[in-house]
């Protein structure tokens, strides 16, 4: 006769069936047919499937009649209270001997045995409830107060960026160092507990209920820990009615977590599945995958949700952010050999399908930055000739772009990994041209010509300084475009000298001076005085012009003074003697 396997059900129940049991519900003989065996068990989890019951021959011999009444006074005392702790020597022997398989062969095949055997799965069913209840407790027993507080993110690359800004950095609190900081922080005493119980359950043929326990558990930990970071689940709809500048801060935060959870929380809590589910590493990974995944997928929400929002060119470096923060959490998945199965593809498979969007938006907003050059034909000239805020904002946008030269060529390549035909530098070279072609409309706004020259000579200047300032920009562009770029610089300069001063020079031209053969003084006189006139409106006229850059101020200044002054000498020197002796 088999012997009936133990009953199991998908919930515990704390009553089971034993108070329905009784001491005569075995065939009459039972007593004659009394197997002795000896018991060696100390709690129910610890009981294990090897164990030798013939190790302890100090242990009492206990008839089988003892051992069913043994468990059935167990039973009844479970009904009615709470605590276990005071099992019947039998019963306490018998559950090792229940996930002991191997060992239930001893037992002749009976009637007396079957029934035995069918309360025997009631009591391991009750134990495992017990264990289950001290698997779960055990398991919300960890103290995450160590972890170190992320609710200060540190600044990104580039935390905002405003169109009429010189810089845009939003400089954040650093936050206090996570290196030292374990997660979960359970003592190793319940580590060591939560891997018996563990092994037991499983053992057992209870693996579902204890992962079931465990995933449960240490979903709503890592839950809670996210929360506690600051890192709040915010719908879709929330994400497009907030402000800009208050969702600047909210992606801050995403992004820190985010990298706090792959240097501190994924790994350890991969270590904990490790440790408690060391006999099994399947299951433990299986079980750290779904963990994962369920937070993944809090990131990726929100994730999407940012890409669906309006795009800006203000928000390009943010969205680049979140973009690397992914990417950067993709390898972390790939470190071992467990992450080829099933559950690690769909897991990467959401990250790699978010950070995809965010690639794709990113690429647009920066590729709409040619439509805004197109689009900025505004018909009033910049006061004073000064650098306009279309050239600040493009080169201040360019320069932070190329922090991301690699991330926008990544999103802007093939699928084959080739670039397309608009690689980063070939789009960069056509936003200076546009840029240019802007500028020189916009210097026909001014209706002096030396002032038309000052406007292209300062935004000149400023694009120059900003891509020798920056490597990277500076690399693409080439030496080639910076000599152009000084080389129409100096025929601004020379077209403003020539605007301003020519026409001032010539009242020191020595031609028209003689009359009926004699220098006349009348004439003379009149020179120096239109000279003086012209000199005076020059420098009320022009003493309201912008030139910020210092070098270009003193290449101004040197270029005039080597022009006039010499010009001016020469006439005073030459004619001085008429003017003081009349």
């Amino acid at each position: 006769m088999e012997k009936p396997p133990p009953e199991k059900s998908g919930s515990f129940s704390r009553n089971g069936n034993g108070n329905q049991m009784d001491d005569n519900s075995g065939p009459a003989g039972a007593e004659s047919e009394a197997v002795h065996v000896k018991f060696d068990c100390q709690q129910p989890g610890e009981c294990g499937p090897n164990s030798n019951l013939e190790e302890h021959s100090s242990d009492p011999e206990l008839s089988l009649p003892q051992v069913r009444k043994d468990v059935d006074r167990f039973l009844e005392s479970l009904s009615t209270i709470n605590d276990a702790s005071n099992k019947p020597p039998g019963c306490s022997k018998l559950c090792r001997i229940i996930l002991g398989n191997d060992v239930l062969g001893e037992f002749p095949s009976n009637s007396t045995t079957a029934s035995c055997f069918s309360r025997a799965s009631t009591i391991l069913h009750l134990a495992m409830s017990l264990l289950d209840s001290e698997f779960r407790l055990a398991l919300e027993s960890c103290n995450q107060g160590n972890s170190a507080d992320l609710k200060s993110p540190k600044p990104s690359k580039q935390a905002s960026f405003s169109y009429r800004q010189e810089s845009a950095y939003c400089v954040l609190p650093e936050s206090k160092t996570s290196e030292d900081v374990e997660f979960p922080a359970y003592a190793s005493e319940a580590i060591s507990k939560m891997n018996r119980i563990a092994t037991a359950m499983i053992s057992a043929g209870y693996e579902s209920e204890c992962c079931m326990v465990y995933n449960m558990a240490r979903r709503n930990a890592f839950s809670s820990e996210l929360d506690r970071l600051g890192f709040e689940n915010i719908s879709i709809e929330d994400v497009q009615k907030m402000q800009w500048q208050s969702l600047e801060g909210v992606i801050s935060m995403w992004i820190t977590v985010i990298k706090h959870s792959s240097s501190v929380l994924f790994s350890g809590e991969r270590k904990l599945c490790s440790s408690i589910f060391s006999e099994h590493p399947s299951i433990s990974q299986t079980l750290f995958c779904h963990i994962a995944l369920a937070v993944a997928v809090r990131f990726v929400n929100f994730s999407d949700a940012i890409a669906l929002t309006k795009r800006s060119a203000e928000k390009l470096f943010k969205i680049l952010d979140m973009y690397e923060a992914l990417r950067d959490l993709i390898p972390f998945f790939d470190d071992d050999d467990a992450c080829s199965s099933e559950c690690y593809e769909e897991l990467k498979s959401e990250i790699w399908a978010a950070k995809g969007r965010l690639g794709e938006v990113a690429v647009s907003i920066f590729c709409d930055l040619e439509n805004s050059i197109r689009r900025d034909n505004g018909r009033t000239p910049v006061p004073s000739g000064a650098v306009h805020p279309l050239t600040r904002f493009t080169m201040n946008y360019l320069k932070y772009a190329c922090e991301y030269k690699d991330t926008l060529e990544q999103n802007g390549a093939n699928d084959d990994g080739t670039p397309k035909t608009s690689p980063f530098s070939v789009q960069l070279n056509s936003i200076m041209d546009l840029l240019d072609e802007n500028l020189d409309m916009k210097s026909k706004l001014y209706r002096d010509p030396a002032l038309r020259c000052i406007f292209l000579m300062n935004n000149g200047r400023y694009i120059l300084q900003k891509i020798k300032g920056s490597d990277e920009i500076h690399e693409m562009m080439g030496d080639t475009w910076c000599r152009k770029r000084s080389s129409d610089l100096r025929q601004h300069h020379k077209a403003y000298t020539r605007e301003t001063w020519t026409r001032l020079l010539q009242c020191l031209n020595h031609d028209g001076l003689m009359a009926n053969g004699k220098l006349s003084k009348t004439i003379l006189k009149e020179r120096f005085k239109m000279f003086s006139a012209m000199f005076d409106e020059i420098h009320r006229t022009q003493s309201t012009w912008v030139v910020s850059d210092e070098q270009l101020q003193s290449e101004l200044r040197i270029s005039v003074s080597a022009v006039v002054t010499p010009a001016y000498r020469s006439f005073v020197g030459r004619f001085q003697q008429y003017l003081t002796s009349g």
